[in-house]
């Protein structure tokens, strides 16, 4: 019995293993996206179609009028597909489209939400999809600001739970005990030299956003509240960096830091060439 316990102190103690979760495809929401449009625009044509003699009678040259203002959205939201579809695949695209397909892109979105559940296509992973799109397109884009420009804003959830210590607003409050990622963030920020804030919800980080006047947000969060702040903050260009939930949402987060180093020192001119 002596030995059993002794063997069983001997085993090291077992802990949570963190995932690091893969990464979206991106062909995900372009292709429901595209179809969402699909879909759009046979219901303009049919909306048009059934109200053409209606509007005839208001005006003989009305039905065309309608029908070239819808045949002009028509157009524009497949330039914009295209253009994303061809900035994705690294090929040569127009960057002055770019307001228009970010515009494109949150129109339809609830929609392509809508027409993923049937195919059983999950919210976050549409949302995940999402996210891997914009942050490519801000990639090649090739947007590089001053370190001081740059603001990076994680969720309150990535602080262990039981830390006493209130960092929301100042996160130089952390003690940087190692219990969770806070410290590791508040001291790359005191390295690069960028903004970082802790949010305890939307309206708090977009207070930090309009306070901070920044060129660029790198965001820490789950897919639900990547997407909105990316549409938020528009036309801020943002990069989102998902964080991880080995104890589900909302509750001790982590957060892949070398993958928040790659994309900082991505978007960060280095000091002497600003």
């Amino acid at each position: 019995m002596a030995d059993q316990t002794k063997d069983n102190q001997a085993e090291p103690e077992k802990k949570k293993k963190i995932v690091i979760p893969g990464r979206p495809k991106k062909r995900l929401f372009i292709s429901l996206l595209a179809l969402t449009m699909v879909l759009a625009s046979a219901l303009l044509y049919g909306v048009w179609y059934i109200a053409r003699p209606g509007l005839s009678e208001i005006a003989p040259v009305l039905p065309t009028v309608v029908g070239g203002i819808f045949a002009v959205i028509a157009v524009a939201a497949v330039l914009s597909l295209i253009n994303m579809a061809f900035a994705v695949a690294g090929l040569c695209y127009l960057p002055f489209l770019r307001r228009q397909s970010y515009e494109f892109v949150n129109l339809l979105f609830p929609l392509a939400v809508q027409l993923g559940r049937p195919f059983g296509i999950g919210k976050r992973k549409l949302e995940g999809s999402f996210i891997a799109v914009s942050n490519l397109l801000f990639s090649r884009l090739g947007i590089r600001v001053p370190a001081d420009r740059l603001l990076v804003v994680t969720p309150h959830c990535l602080q262990l739970a039981t830390c006493p210590h209130k960092i929301t607003r100042d996160p130089n409050n952390c003690k940087r005990c190692g219990g969770c990622d806070i410290g590791a963030l508040v001291a790359l920020s005191e390295e690069m030299g960028f903004h970082f804030f802790v949010a305890t919800g939307g309206t708090l980080a977009r207070q930090i956003v309009y306070k901070t006047r920044p060129k660029a947000v790198l965001a820490i969060a789950c897919e639900r509240d990547l997407m909105s702040g990316i549409q938020d903050v528009y036309p801020l260009p943002a990069v989102g960096v998902l964080n991880i939930r080995p104890n589900g949402p909302c509750y001790n987060t982590h957060v892949d830091m070398a993958e928040v180093r790659r994309q900082l020192e991505r978007i960060i001119i280095p000091k002497g060439n600003e």
